[in-house]
């Protein structure tokens, strides 16, 4: 059997990673993949890991974790080659007889190790792309981050507000604007399935967190450099407390672990109230009561919060373009 060993600080991990991954489970019997990290890094190397580990799920390779500040060049100290060694040895006790990568170092550091070099697309021919490219423009190289990464350099703009607002129109529409995908709001086809109208318990109000984190956690992953929500925890908080009075502390602690978006864009309820057949508050004091508890939640948060107002509709769109094209000009073009 032939064990094979490459090791990168995988910051993050991208599609040539994933080339070279990909040749070494070709060549080899046993793969493992050393994540490197120190603390001076931008990116945690434990959720570089992770990226590896999802990224090469089902591939049967083995993925391990050492973080160590110890010398990153040769010119660092006199012994860095004797200190790597030692490093991949506690991490891979077993003999080694390939070491694969993209940079000429692997053939010293295969010599030190007593195994044979691989150099794998060390021009960049075959997918021409970096680390560090990534993190400067990742909007260029999107093609190039794997599924797991995405979300971690992805915009998210979540549209909140009181029923009858635009918010599914509007999310629509800048989501086909701006050539990404839509998060839709889970609560609507929830109540359609299961409440239809009345009736509602706790435990409906955190299903239905629940299967909105999930959409949205998957259809990130597909959607471009960035994406558009429609609702979030938030809203389903405000949510709960109308309809059952108060929101379940059950609810409110899952506000410990959430990630609020890149932007809010909360829409008024100065907008003509439209019964489509699903909707509940009818009165503009509800509806009005509705949009100051959203404001009472965000106020937990440092995110960045537009408020689209006025009764016409190619007015709050406009604003809700101009609010994403200021936040994000790099994406919006």
């Amino acid at each position: 059997m032939e064990r094979g060993f490459l090791l990168g600080k995988f910051m993050p991990p991208h599609a040539g990673h994933l080339f070279l991954c990909d040749v070494a489970r070709a060549r080899v019997d046993e793969l493992t993949v050393l994540v490197c990290s120190h603390d001076a890094e931008p990116i945690p190397g434990s959720l570089r890991a992770q990226w590896m580990r999802q990224s090469l799920a089902g591939q049967g390779v083995r993925i391990v974790h050492m973080h160590r500040d110890i010398p990153q060049e040769p010119r660092d100290h006199p012994q860095f080659w004797n200190i790597w060694r030692d490093a991949i040895f506690e991490h891979h006790p077993d003999p080694i007889d390939w070491v694969f990568g993209s940079e000429p170092y692997i053939h010293q550091l295969a010599e030190v190790v007593g195994a044979r070099p691989f150099l794998v697309d060390d021009a960049r021919l075959n997918v021409p792309v970096s680390g560090s490219a990534i993190r400067t423009a990742p909007q260029r190289h999107w093609a190039h981050i794997p599924l797991p990464v995405r979300p971690y350099f992805q915009r998210r703009v979540t549209l909140l507000g009181p029923e009858s607002t635009g918010k599914s129109t509007m999310s629509a529409r800048l989501a086909e604007h701006f050539k990404t995908l839509i998060i839709p709001e889970y609560g609507r086809d929830y109540d359609a399935t299961f409440t239809q109208g009345g009736d509602w318990q706790p435990a409906d109000l955190i299903a239905i967190a629940r299967g909105h984190a999930a959409l949205a956690t998957e259809i990130a992953k597909r959607a471009g450099p960035m994406v558009i929500e429609d609702t979030d925890l938030v809203q389903t908080i405000v949510w709960a407390e109308m309809l059952l009075g108060e929101a379940p502390q059950a609810l409110i602690d899952h506000l410990d672990s959430f990630t609020p978006p890149a932007l809010y864009l909360l829409l008024s309820p100065d907008q003509p109230w439209v019964d489509d057949g699903t909707r509940y508050h009818a009165d503009l004091k509800d509806r009005t009561f509705f949009y100051q508890r959203l404001l009472h939640w965000l106020d937990r948060f440092e995110t960045r919060c537009v408020m689209i107002e006025g009764r016409s509709w190619q007015h709050r769109y406009k604003q809700a373009d101009t609010a994403i094209r200021e936040a994000f000009s790099d994406l919006a073009g």
